[in-house]
């Protein structure tokens, strides 16, 4: 009876303990892309309204940056922008160009781009999911820079930031 109550008691804690590790892990692998430190590129034109990008996100973890390349490239249609190049791509100024917006309006951007938020309603991934070799890069001993191409509706992101008044809308004048 004794050895029942402590096999049971043995295996309660392992579940917590499984439990919390999964949890910690997670809130982890956010904290580890919450500093924003990612690359933004134009792969190439998208169907109208939309932007294709390539995200360089950079991580301890290779999962970790791959999770967060759609949290990444919404930042960075809003925040940065990318530089024209190759296969027909225009430069894109960034949705938000006063770098004040982001602090001012914290709570929305916060919820916005918390795990499951609602920045995940203007992203899809491009491909199968898959990453190519030569978009997996070792860049130090515990470092990774992981390449993801997504697909940005910005034009819907903007209606977004416009009817939350964070931005004018393009009609509104100058």
């Amino acid at each position: 009876m004794k050895t029942k109550h402590i096999l049971t008691s043995l295996l309660f804690i392992l579940t917590v303990n499984f439990t919390s590790q999964a949890q910690w892990k997670k809130q982890k692998a956010l904290k580890d892309t919450k500093i924003w430190r990612y690359d933004i590129e134009c792969e190439g034109i998208a169907k109208q309204g939309a932007k294709l990008v390539k995200v360089w996100s950079y991580s301890k973890n290779p999962k970790h940056a791959i999770a967060s390349a759609m949290r990444n490239a919404v930042h960075g249609m809003i925040f940065k922008g990318y530089a024209g190049g190759g296969q027909g791509c225009t430069p894109m100024q960034p949705l938000i160009k006063d770098i004040e917006t982001e602090e001012k309006f914290k709570t929305f951007f916060d919820d916005f781009f918390d795990e499951g938020g609602d920045y995940l309603k203007y992203v899809s991934t491009a491909t199968d999911g898959s990453i190519a070799p030569g978009d997996r890069l070792k860049v130090s001993r515990r470092e990774y820079k992981i390449g993801v191409v997504v697909n940005v509706m910005t034009d819907q992101l903007r209606k977004r930031l416009e009817k939350e008044n964070i931005i004018r809308s393009l009609s509104s004048g100058f």
